[in-house]
């Protein structure tokens, strides 16, 4: 009887989460609410106890602080401009033909997911971008959707664990330190950036060929200002920090994360007078925050009845290539958030399970998501933001493009997994 409760509260809650239907008045349900809900349920069902929450608490608290002050930190340049000024600064040159703005934008997506971590990337600049391209080539609005693609697939494998919140928490729990997970992972991380690039746009070659001959005039970049020279100045010091400070206590990064928050705080309040309060309210997905220790009670409660071991034993004697195929087919489905923490304990009961075999897990559940729609909360949210903006993507076209680019990618970071 627990296991059908266990099972049904978390597909329910998880299901709600990623559709967020509407309950009446126009309100939607939250994936906080979704999750905190099933949490009760098994609370209320003795499937999970207070063990399991303090274990829980134990186990995230500390890279949760690091996926909060890196929000923080993220909200604090955006508020004194230095996102919007990165952005008008790679984009806004004197000329460059559509495939040299693209690949522009590819990179500024891709550095600007590496190093804040791609929920910002995509949320953050889809709007920039697309209202860029409407700007400059406004008799071609076809290179509107190459072009928000550009921005969602170029947050693909995360080369450091700031990059990916789910990535920083399996990372703490798997005891894998900044610089060790570095190493592994920003070659192939670099490596699946450039095929997903190439196939991108050999993907879109009609629609950036249609307009190869046009050519962007903008305006000159304008000069940062005092204000965000500081802050760029200080988001370039806590990165540069991370490995420093890893290389003593690889389990410090957290506290590297915290320290950068409060000095961009204090730095956009001083130079800006931007209020902190309102940096904390408007800049921080305190939805998401409390959806992640949530979702994770539920997978605890699918671990106490035994469902977990199912994985675990499907593990058993599992190659990379294995681990992180399943990993992408159950972070399309489920959402790549619960596949992660169920992959966490699944992967933690496998003997002999080491650092490679939580890096497969990772591989999957980073490219997984570009699969289908519902595969992340970042996803739905840059589907809802383009449809904003007016560039409506069908579930047809993101699973066509996103198996198209996703596939071989895989293919081609697992196999580099395995052999470096």
């Amino acid at each position: 009887m627990q296991s059908l409760i266990a099972c049904s509260t978390f597909a329910l809650a998880v299901t709600l989460a990623v559709k967020r239907p509407k309950i009446g008045f126009g309100v939607r349900i939250s994936p906080a609410s979704a999750a905190v809900a099933g949490l009760v349920c098994l609370l209320l069902s003795r499937t999970v106890g207070p063990n399991d929450i303090r274990f829980a608490f134990e186990t995230l608290w500390r890279p949760l602080v690091g996926i909060v002050s890196i929000m923080i930190t993220t909200a604090a340049a955006r508020r004194v401009g230095v996102i919007d000024a990165i952005a008008q600064a790679t984009l806004a040159r004197r000329s460059g033909s559509v495939h040299q703005v693209f690949r522009r934008v590819f990179l500024l997506s891709l550095g600007t997911a590496s190093l804040l971590s791609n929920d910002a990337a995509v949320l953050l600049l889809t709007p920039l971008v697309l209202a860029f391209i409407r700007t400059r080539y406004p008799a071609h609005p076809r290179l509107l959707l190459p072009f928000a693609f550009a921005v969602f697939m170029a947050a693909g494998v995360a080369p450091f664990v700031i990059s990916n919140p789910m990535n920083m928490v399996v990372a703490s729990y798997a005891g894998l330190d900044f610089n060790g997970y570095a190493a592994a992972m920003l070659p192939i991380a670099l490596a699946g950036s450039l095929l997903t690039f190439l196939l991108l746009r050999r993907v879109f070659a009609a629609d950036l060929s249609a307009c190869a001959a046009t050519v962007a005039e903008a305006a000159p970049a304008r000069a940062f200002n005092r204000s965000q020279i500081r802050m760029l100045t200080l988001l370039f010091g806590v990165a540069a920090s991370y490995p420093l400070v890893a290389a003593f206590d690889g389990a410090a990064i957290w506290a590297v994360a915290a320290i950068g928050a409060t000095l961009a705080l204090l730095l956009a309040w001083r130079e800006e007078r931007v209020s902190p309060a309102n940096v904390l309210r408007t800049g921080v997905a305190w939805d998401v925050l409390v959806f992640l220790p949530a979702v994770f009670v539920l997978t605890i409660g699918l671990r106490n009845v035994g469902l977990v071991d199912l994985l675990s034993a499907w593990y058993r004697d599992a190659g990379v290539v294995l681990i992180g195929a399943t990993s992408a087919i159950g972070s399309a489905a489920l959402n790549n958030h619960p596949m992660a923490l169920v992959n966490m304990l699944a992967l933690d009961a496998r003997p002999g399970t080491g650092s490679l075999e939580f890096l497969a897990a990772l591989v999957g559940g980073d490219l997984g998501p570009r699969l289908l729609p519902t595969g992340s909360l970042a996803g739905l949210l840059w589907l809802e933001s383009c449809r904003r903006l007016g560039v409506e993507i069908p579930p047809g076209t993101f699973v066509r493009v996103g198996v198209v680019l996703t596939v071989p990618t895989l293919i081609a970071s697992l196999a580099l997994l395995a052999i470096l």
